[in-house]
Parts: C-alpha cells; structure tokens; sequence
C-alpha cells in the first residue's frame, strides 16, 4: 500500500509530545511490514536547525529528509508561518494565526502528493492540525481523479485538544460556507478542526481501544461524544507502540549498570544509584516508588496532592520529575522540606534522569485521571518497575493484577489503599519477582502494533 503520514509534529525533526514519538515510529515498522510510507509535516525552525538526518532542498517551499531504510519526510517550507522558535504558540498563547498556518500545510501536503506522483491508498492524519486534510478531500477536491480511490484515517491522540478558531476566520481556509453547520465543521459558533476530522475521515482511531469507548461519553469527550456516537462503527482503538531500540534495561547505556529478565543484578545497583542521586537513603528494603510526569491534574497530582503527606508517612521513597503548574509544585517542594528522607523532586525536564527512574524504581506511579494511551507504564514494565495506576485509557488496556497495581475509584483514598498494598507485597520478595517479571516479558512492540493498522487500512479502503 502507498501510505501518507500527515502530522504536525515527527520525532526526530521537532516535538512537544507522544504524537511525534508515534509518527516518527510508525512509518518505520511499517516499512519493515513492505509498505510504501512518506511522511508530511511543517518545516519548523527546530527542523532546519538539525545536523542530522540532512535536510535537503526539493523544490521551492518543500525540503526532506531520509529515515529508516528509504522514507522520505518531506517538509512543507513558509518562513513566515514556520519560522517561528515554538510550534504552536508562545507562552501567552497559540499563535493567532494557527488557522492560517495549519489550512496552508493541508493544502500544500495534498498538492506535493501531485507533484512527486505519489498516488496514495491512504492519508493518515494526526490530531487537529492535520485535520483540514480529510476535509480538502470530501470537498475541494472531491472530483479530483487523482485521489479517486485515496481513503482517510484521521487519529485522535488527545482529545482535549480541537483546534477552535473564530467562525470570521472560515475564509482563511478556502472551505465554502457550506461546511460551516453543527454536522461539519460548526461547534458553539466557533470553527472546530478535530471535529471536522471526524466527520470526513473514512475512519476514526485512537491510541487505545479503552479510550476510543470513553470519548464517547460526556465525561472524556470534550464535546464531541455525540459525533463520535455518530460515527461508533467508524472507530477503533489501537495501542500506541514502544521503540523497544531506545527502552531496554539490557542496553541502556543512561543508567549505572545494565539488567534483564534473565538476570535482575543490575536492577538493584540501579536502584542504589537513583537513591544516592536524590539523595535518598540508599535501602533495598524500602519500596522506591518513582514518578516520570507533567505535574498537573490530568496525570493525577490532584489525588496525589491531597493524598502526599500520608504517603509520606508510609515505609516507602518516592521520587518525582517533571515540570507543570506552580500549586503542585508548592505542595510537592513543601512535603521535601517535611519528609526530606523521603520524598526527592527535581522540577525540570531530564531524559537521563527519567531512564534512571524507570530503571531504579520498585514500583511506578501513573494515577492518570485520563490516559489516551500513555507510554510510562509500558517502559516501567520492560524496566521491571511495577505500575501502579488509575483504571483508564491505555493504562486499563496495558495493567492489570498479572502485571501491577489497578484503582477503579478516582479518589485520594482508593489511591493511597493501592500504595499500602503494593508496599505490603513488596515484602513477598519471591512473588513480587513473579510479577516483576511478568511485566518484563510484555510486548508493546511497534511491529505488533503496525500490523493492526495494516488492518485498519485495509477495512478504509473497502469504505
């Protein structure tokens, strides 16, 4: 199949989160499963600031580069839209003009497909900025014979985020007045581009199967559950994978010493080394419960906030990384002042740091409110780190007794029930290895997961 990834953002060449870690992974697997992949995203000055991979010039406004055995990503280039040190906004805001931006990046993807002959079976678009796409086909281009047999998949990493512009604004994008109505592209008088996605896409995924159910409630759907009701038969679920290249105890070259299923030495020097880093009194007795996140109501720090100073009256450690809002931050850096043997926070972003958390952790905390898929509980299980999270989104999907530590009640006390088990467990030193290990031997590999959208690919183009 001839596939088009259509996304604002690609590990390596620029990111601001999971989305790109997954279209930069993709591509790749799928390209190992023989099918014939290009990449489209914006040509940012992140990406012409990279040494490598080489960016090259094609054609006037289009660059690319090369990744995996021969993918091209090609980049849409316009210095005044995408020559801009952020990719979406500054700290006061998104760029006002995002519509602008993101209308001409759609227009200018479907346009270079024309120009290198590249007829696709699929347009896969991710999240609202790619969502004009689908859009383009079903309208502007819906005669136009060299997309005749092209179908659409359009992803929803998080639907939290729309893409909601002033209604004066449609012009902008070319569209007729037509698409402006509560059944297309209208939400409150406002623009919504994630709904228009949804309603053009031949099919609609997100990034785990439990996930796909709650955004069709009230609750997680942001507005959108009665389209997405709509559209039930349409959507599916599938797992985000993870680069097993970059997480692996056996090979991890960011952490002290190196350790797998087969031998766990390595597991508690690691462990040794993260308490003497933070500080924290180096005992092998003590479960040390780790925390990789942003810190913000969403991943949980509202239950953990109320919940902090009886858990660190508990025989346990924790530490804590990542940067969110300031009140956590308040609560957090005032339980190290209370409980310095105990608690160890590092407010800052630290990838080598991270590796050592998953790495040197007995058990690790996600109590997510919400999770579209979430990826630290599946690095912690192949660290041997036991997750402990909320039942939701990809963390239901990927946790459960065989392999760690589930709440089902959103609350500070069903929380702080779960900690007190997993510490009573951990004393069972020979079944706690049991479910360490058990964790360690699953599979969320990108070549699983690539061959479920080969399927999801295939049931688009009988659409």
């Amino acid at each position: 199949m001839k596939i088009v990834m259509v996304a604002s953002e690609v590990v390596p060449f620029a990111k601001t989160g999971g989305l790109a870690d997954v279209v930069g992974a993709l591509p790749l697997a799928l390209e190992k499963q023989g099918q014939d992949v290009i990449i489209i995203m914006p040509g940012y000055k992140a990406v012409h600031n990279l040494k490598t991979p080489a960016i090259k010039n094609f054609q006037e406004g289009v660059s690319y580069a090369t990744i995996g055995k021969n993918i091209r990503v090609y980049f849409i280039d316009n210095e005044i839209y995408f020559g801009r040190d952020q990719l979406y906004g500054e700290k006061t805001g998104d760029y006002k003009d995002n519509l602008e931006r993101f209308s001409y990046f759609a227009k200018k993807a479907l346009e270079l497909l024309k120009v290198i002959k590249f007829k696709p079976d699929i347009v896969h678009c991710h999240d609202w900025q790619s969502a004009l796409v689908p859009v383009y086909l079903k309208t502007t281009l819906a005669e136009d014979p060299f997309f005749k047999q092209t179908k659409t998949i359009f992803t929803i990493h998080n639907i939290g985020y729309q893409g909601l512009f002033p209604k004066d604004q449609l012009p902008k994008t070319g569209l007729d007045w037509g698409v402006f109505n509560t059944e297309m592209l209208e939400y409150y008088d406002q623009i919504n581009l994630l709904k228009g996605g949804i309603v053009f896409s031949d099919l609609i995924n997100t990034v785990s199967d439990t996930y796909s159910k709650e955004i069709q409630t009230k609750e997680f759907g942001f507005g959108m559950e009665g389209i997405l009701n709509k559209r039930k038969a349409d959507l599916f679920g599938i797992i985000n994978g993870l680069d097993y290249a970059i997480w692996d105890p056996s090979t991890d070259k960011k952490i002290v010493e190196n350790f797998s299923a087969k031998d766990l030495a390595g597991k508690k020097a690691a462990k040794a080394d993260l308490q003497k880093l933070s500080k924290l009194p180096v005992k092998d007795t003590v479960p040390l419960f780790g925390i990789v996140s942003r810190l913000a109501q969403q991943k949980g720090f509202d239950i953990l906030a109320e919940g902090i100073d009886a858990i660190c009256k508990m025989d346990l450690q924790l530490v804590i990384l990542g940067t969110g809002d300031q009140k956590y931050h308040d609560i957090l850096e005032a339980m190290v002042k209370k409980y310095p043997k105990v608690i160890s926070l590092h407010i800052k972003f630290d990838d080598a740091l991270a590796h050592k958390i998953y790495a040197g952790s007995d058990i690790f905390l996600m109590p997510s409110k919400y999770e579209p898929c979430g990826l630290g509980q599946m690095i912690s299980l192949r660290y041997g780190t036991v997750p402990l999270v909320y039942k939701t989104g990809g963390l239901a999907d990927t946790v459960d007794d065989k392999n760690g530590y589930v709440f089902n009640k959103y609350s500070k006390d069903e929380l702080n029930k779960t900690i007190k088990k997993a510490i009573k467990d951990f004393k069972a030193r020979k079944a706690w290895q049991d479910l360490m290990l058990r964790g360690m031997k699953c599979n969320f590999s990108w070549s699983a997961q690539s061959k479920k959208y080969i399927e999801l690919y295939e049931k688009a183009k009988t659409k």
